[in-house]
């Protein structure tokens, strides 16, 4: 029989690192492969395919204009991702962090200071209540011939636009869209 253990009281930093894995554990986790198109401009695109039942999700990167801090290496960047429920078209955006050149990782800001303060503002406020946490590691990469012949057969609106490809397993936490509040949902 296995216990629980539930904190009676949190204190200090570490009760604040544990509360939050409590909430990420509490939350749906997702596991399945992204596919995802880097693109010249810095923004991405692809789709989340999370298994076992196979429910595709859309993913989509606006890189942010900010100064790197200079701790940070010359490959890393701040990204806008927007995940959309094609179901019910209701998307959900996350601030994230993108290393690598060509094959990239992801995952999330955990501080943003140091950053210009609209950045700032954009990683505390919008994910106070709601936290999603999101892991992508290139396994894949293809570029030039291999990347285009993907691109037309699972991306064809991005066809011609010298974009490289990045094919690996993604984790997404605590995305819900049955909770989302301000975030926007498209036309049919």
């Amino acid at each position: 029989m296995e216990e629980k253990h539930e904190p009676t009281q949190i204190d200090g930093e570490e009760g604040v690192l544990e509360a939050k894995e409590v909430a990420i554990e509490e939350g749906l986790r997702m596991e399945g492969v992204a596919s995802i198109a880097l693109l010249p401009n810095g923004s991405i695109s692809g789709h989340f395919v999370h298994l076992p039942n196979s429910v595709c999700y859309g993913i989509h990167g606006t890189e942010l204009a900010c100064e790197r801090e200079c701790s940070r290496g010359e490959d890393y960047r701040l990204v806008k991702l927007t995940i959309i429920d094609f179901i019910t078209t209701k998307e959900q955006d996350v601030v994230v962090e993108r290393r690598g050149h060509d094959a990239a990782r992801l995952c999330n800001v955990e501080h943003a200071h140091g950053w210009e303060r609209d950045v700032v503002n954009l990683v505390d406020q919008k994910h106070q209540k709601n936290k999603i946490v999101i892991s992508f590691e290139c396994e894949t990469l293809k570029a030039d011939e291999a990347a285009e012949e993907h691109i037309r057969r699972f991306m064809p609106k991005l066809t011609g636009m010298d974009a490289i490809v990045n094919i690996g397993k993604m984790s997404i936490t605590g995305l819900d869209f049955k909770a989302a509040v301000g975030h926007t949902e498209q036309n049919t």
